[in-house]
């Protein structure tokens, strides 16, 4: 795998890890990171061994602690209108294979919004989440007001946003921010277990699923509906369709060929 200057890469199982690599500032995203981020993604898209992709950052204190707040001060009308960090995350969001949030530590503002980016966050009970960005009179703007809002409720992401608190990982987990929270030396193995399992599933049928569900999000329930008849249809049509049903009736394991 390419070396970056902010992220470390690993590839095992066809489950790559990225880990966020500036623990020295709490994993803090600068534009540095956002550009490593985006070319690892992009090899690991292109990469067959792959198959998912693993999210975490280095040390125990953070997953990410935001955006660099160094970088901040020199931001502004051009630079929001750009939306750099908002584009990553929608690509992160609409990413081919499946991603999952390892969230070992803080998970702050632009951390928050990438973890929530992902298809699964997986928290250590050390883990802590939050958009605190009104502290410095903006708002979360790489995704944060959205998605927060579609995964907790809008009132409480109102809450959350306005007042700038925190949650700890079992409130996540009551909230729906999270779906499992281990000990911190059981995250990454959990990780990679929950990679596993989809990887065992039928590749076109995970692909499309992910995005039936997410069209579903930002679309009428009518047309989530049509667009989930349509890719359901496109699946019956496939050559893992037909393994997946004869593998089952022959009680053995498939083998997906992703046709």
């Amino acid at each position: 795998m390419t070396t970056y200057e902010t992220l470390l890469v690993e590839v095992s199982d066809r489950v790559a890890v990225i880990t966020l690599n500036r623990p020295e500032v709490r994993n803090a995203i600068n534009a540095q990171v956002q550009t490593d981020l985006r070319a690892a993604l992009d090899a690991c898209r292109n990469d067959d061994t792959v198959g998912a992709v693993v999210l975490t950052g280095a040390g125990e204190k953070a997953f990410a602690a935001g955006a660099d707040i160094g970088q901040l001060q020199s931001y502004d009308l051009h630079t929001g209108l750009a939306s750099s960090m908002q584009r990553l995350y929608d690509e992160v969001e609409t990413y081919e294979k499946p991603t999952i949030a390892a969230v070992n530590g803080y998970a702050l503002g632009g951390g928050c919004e990438l973890a929530m980016a992902c298809d699964i966050r997986i928290a250590a009970d050390t883990a802590r989440f939050g958009l605190p960005e009104t502290n410095l009179s903006v708002l979360p703007g790489a995704g944060g007001t959205q998605r927060l809002a579609r995964l907790v409720g809008v009132g409480r992401a109102i809450d959350l946003i306005l007042t700038g608190d925190m949650l700890g990982a079992q409130d996540a987990l009551a909230a729906g921010l999270v779906t499992r929270v281990t000990e911190p030396g059981a995250l990454l193995p959990t990780a990679h277990e929950v990679a596993r399992s989809i990887l065992a599933k039928g590749p076109l049928a995970v692909r499309l699923a992910k995005t039936v569900i997410r069209t579903g999000m930002d679309a009428d329930r009518r047309t989530g509906l049509v667009v989930e008849q349509l890719a359901q249809s496109l699946l019956y049509t496939t050559d893992d369709k037909r393994e997946g049903a004869e593998a089952f009736l022959a009680k053995r394991a498939p083998e997906w060929s992703g046709r």
